[in-house]
């Protein structure tokens, strides 16, 4: 067949434009695509819920894709080992309750089953601001293009809404920011030195509501907590994605 390229050009813009028209209304919006992000949006996709994950950079992934100091492997602790089993991530044990994965494949096939869960990625989108009425609750996103943001070009903004936000920007915590900075009643203490053993043990302690309509999870969590980083050891992201997940499910009313 001959190809036309205005024809593609036409499907690509039509499609899209269906999908964004559709997903101005969501059940429930994730800003960052890193571990703990893709998690949440694949297990709450899984239930019929209506997700978008939105990531500021072009590729989805976060800090996984790249490790330990750009060793594509990750450990996962004997806790999170479950949730490597669901996506179908293989892995081999190193000592008793060390499991060691290809952060690659890690990346690669929990994005893909966000995707056949349904989920709707936004990448190369920013968010700039949060929707915050008289109820005193995040009940949207204000959202951009992130080169417009990297241009410093003054470019009025779109606004989505969303039952339920999860903010999954790891170490900026940048939603939660947001939230802090315009007057929200949000303490952000920042995040502590390296301890893994602390860090993953208090991560889902920290993985929760901050804020009405605002759930904070991963890096995220700990960093409005001012609790510790953890380093290349993935199993506390997976479980605190998992664990938005049911809070977002509980605040949906669909425990």
């Amino acid at each position: 067949m001959e190809l036309d390229e205005v024809t593609i050009s036409r499907a690509i813009l039509s499609e899209q434009s269906r999908i964004m028209l559709d997903y101005f209304d969501l059940d429930c919006a994730i800003v960052g695509g890193g571990p703990s992000g893709i998690t949440c949006a694949a297990l709450l996709a899984e239930e019929g819920i209506k997700v978008a994950l939105i990531e500021k950079k072009l590729s989805i992934g976060g800090g996984m894709w790249g490790g330990g100091m750009m060793f594509p492997r990750i450990v996962v602790q004997e806790e999170a080992r479950r949730l490597l089993d669901h996506f179908g991530i293989k892995y081999t044990e190193y000592e008793k309750g060390y499991f060691v994965a290809s952060s690659v494949e890690a990346v690669s096939k929990t994005l893909a089953a966000a995707c056949d869960a349904g989920v709707e990625v936004f990448n190369l989108t920013t968010v700039e601001d949060v929707v915050v009425k008289e109820d005193k609750r995040v009940s949207g996103l204000v959202i951009n293009w992130s080169p417009v943001e990297m241009a410093g070009l003054h470019i009025d903004p779109l606004t989505l809404r969303s039952k339920v936000t999860i903010d999954a920007t790891g170490h900026d915590s940048t939603v939660a920011h947001m939230v802090r900075d315009k007057g929200g009643d949000l303490e952000i203490k920042g995040e502590g030195f390296m301890w893994a053993e602390k860090a993953e043990s208090n991560i889902l302690k920290h993985t929760k509501e901050v804020f009405p309509g605002l759930i904070v999870t991963g890096m995220a969590a700990n960093a409005v907590a001012g609790e510790n980083r953890m380093g290349p050891v993935f199993g506390g992201m997976l479980l605190s994605g998992e664990k938005a997940a049911l809070l977002a499910k509980e605040a949906l009313n669909l425990k």
